[in-house]
């Protein structure tokens, strides 16, 4: 039997990248998947994607902006009465914004936290709440970031809603761990993906060049941590951040050729 035979799992932000790696992941280990987007095409056409590959149509797609909460619960509302409860969420649903702290404006702040935070705070809340009801220890694992950790110029306000992720797994997992739900973080670094490659084609040689390991995360990276964070062998870490970034935290160099909007 695979790992989540008889699991369902939840992944919001899922239609490319890492989130998509995450649910074809799970998907591949057996688990019944809801993989949102706010994109409802893309959702679709990701969880076709995944279906095809493993011959089952285990992904469920689910169109919705997760800084809607009517939504959000409609949602896990929907995939839960269809497969019977709700095991793992892996919330991974967020948005990038640059901008320096001293033009930066409450539009773009607000559009920022609207996923990031409320988003983030209330699709947990929804899971935790299917968990509750249906008797499953349940897994909720959280997308931070490096610049949680790590203050990044013109990132003031994307850092800040990364570092508050991961104070949001430690408080959530206080308040479920009477339930036998933990709740964690993934301070993922430079991933390569679809994004990432459109920004800089040389992605991958400027961060290797940087990384104390000498390489550049891929997808997969992320996605065996939400895998053992969501497996049996996690069942006693609970309130933590797990940094997937090749020891880029220690000392935290950008590359110099690295054609990104932070010196804007």
């Amino acid at each position: 039997m695979k790992r989540f035979s008889q699991q369902n799992v939840l992944v919001t932000g899922a239609g490319t990248g890492i989130g998509f790696g995450i649910c074809r992941s799970f998907a591949l280990e057996g688990a019944t998947v809801a993989l949102n987007d706010k994109d409802e095409n893309l959702a679709r056409q990701a969880a076709s994607t995944i279906n095809k590959e493993i011959g089952t149509d285990s992904v469920y797609p689910y169109g919705c902006n997760v800084a809607d909460i009517v939504q959000v619960r409609e949602m896990v509302k929907d995939f839960t009465g269809k497969v019977g409860g709700l095991h793992i969420a892996v919330i991974n649903a967020g948005i990038t914004n640059y901008g320096p702290f001293l033009t930066y404006t409450p539009e773009a702040f607000d559009t920022l936290t609207s996923v990031n935070l409320r988003g983030s705070y209330f699709t947990a809340q929804a899971a935790a709440l299917s968990m509750i009801e249906h008797k499953h220890a349940g897994r909720i694992i959280l997308m931070s970031s490096v610049t949680g950790l790590q203050a990044h110029i013109n990132l003031s306000a994307y850092g800040m809603t990364k570092a508050a992720l991961r104070l949001m797994a430690k408080a959530l997992a206080l308040e479920l761990g009477s339930y036998q739900i933990t709740v964690n973080a993934i301070g993922a670094g430079a991933t390569i993906t679809e994004r990432t490659l459109s920004d800089d084609p040389d992605y991958e040689r400027n961060w290797n060049s940087v990384a104390p390991n000498g390489r550049t995360g891929y997808v997969e990276d992320i996605a065996n941590t939400a895998l053992f964070l969501a497996s049996a062998e996690a069942r006693h870490i609970t309130g933590d951040t797990i940094m997937v970034d090749g020891g880029w935290t220690v000392y935290s160099p950008v590359p110099s050729q690295h054609p990104t909007e932070q010196h804007k």
